[in-house]
């Protein structure tokens, strides 16, 4: 990991294209490493061959370009500027339609504002410390459309992060059926921070024919929401007895629950959403950004705690909070700790 406490700033902007060469020209490095690491990890855990892999990302391609032919070309600006074969980018967008489990264990909330502060929606981001060489923040600015920040893999099309007109974005991983072909889950995500409200943004998931299942905590212009994403359904959830809503990695929605008997529970996922509950309502209606940041860093359960550390765990022991973000659209910034958020601190960027 690297000595830095910040990650790279990379600022974009202009059409599609121009934007992806901007970013293929800047963070070349970054996207070379992160596609050889994608494709070591298809070939060690799933037994994916290169070709395999290509003919794949080539088979998803059309969904992609019917759904937003604008990210395409930004990925072909990409891979020519970054001077990789297109398909590798592509494949760094469908590589979780391997299989479903690639965003892991992540714990997420979205909370009103209060007098002290605007809303916020916060994880930790529990995944593969061998991601963090190659993530960056990245600012872009298209045209004619909201300006964007994600804290990303270099050469994704989106990640967690938001736009400036107010919705804020985080990921869980929810475990439910999932199919190999669809239109990438990172395409939708970037879709919906082309939105400015929670209507508009529900529609940009519900339009895809999606491939995997997946959870998207917002903070939207009409308050919390949390969006559980299947195959066939994007459920919207709203805060109820309490101002805010919090999610780990299994279904909330009636509709939805029973794939939590059908899928393994990933990583303590129910004691993790009842810890961090406990915490927030704990904490009483001015819950300060200080104490999100507690939340964030609470090591009860460890080592299956919200901040997860490297164990000896054979299946799971390598994921650890790889990043924690707590976000905050109004003001157009958000806080990022490099690395476990109880020790690497968070460091403050803003659009």
């Amino acid at each position: 990991m690297s000595d830095s406490s910040r990650y790279r700033e990379i600022d974009v902007a202009g059409s599609p294209l121009e934007m992806g060469r901007q970013t293929g020209e800047a963070a070349r490095e970054e996207i070379v490493g992160f596609c050889e690491l994608a494709l070591d990890r298809l070939r060690e855990m799933l037994d994916v061959s290169s070709e395999q892999a290509r003919a794949h990302a080539e088979h998803c391609l059309p969904y992609a370009e019917q759904y937003s032919s604008d990210s395409v070309a930004e990925l072909h600006g990409i891979a020519e500027a970054a001077d990789i074969p297109f398909w590798k980018i592509m494949l760094l967008q469908i590589r979780n339609q391997f299989t479903p489990d690639a965003d892991a264990g992540c714990t997420s909330l979205s909370l009103p504002a209060t007098s002290t502060r605007g809303p916020i929606v916060a994880q930790n981001w529990d995944n593969d410390s061998a991601l963090d060489p190659f993530t960056i923040v990245l600012t872009r600015r298209p045209v004619g459309k909201p300006a964007l920040m994600t804290v990303t893999q270099a050469g994704l099309i989106s990640y967690v992060g938001f736009n400036d007109a107010g919705i804020g974005a985080c990921l869980n991983s929810l475990p439910a059926p999932s199919r190999t072909t669809g239109v990438p889950h990172y395409f939708t995500l970037r879709e919906l921070y082309e939105t400015t409200s929670l209507e508009a943004a529900v529609q940009a998931i519900r339009r895809a024919e999606r491939a995997i299942p997946a959870n998207i905590m917002l903070m939207t212009p009409e308050g919390p929401a949390d969006l559980e994403v299947t195959l066939e359904t994007v459920q919207v959830l709203r805060p109820v007895e309490t101002g805010w809503i919090t999610h780990t990695n299994h279904c909330l929605h009636p509709e939805l629950c029973a794939y939590n008997e059908q899928f393994p529970e990933l990583i303590g996922s129910h004691p993790r959403k009842a810890r961090v509950d406990s915490l927030l309502q704990a904490y009483g209606d001015e819950i300060s950004v200080d104490d999100i940041k507690a939340a964030l860093t609470d090591h009860e359960g460890y080592p299956r705690s919200l901040c997860r550390h490297v164990n000896a765990d054979v299946d799971t022991g390598y994921w650890q909070t790889v990043f924690s973000v707590i976000i905050e659209p109004e003001q157009m910034r958000m806080q990022v700790s490099r690395g476990t958020p109880c020790s690497a601190g968070y460091e403050l960027y803003q659009l």
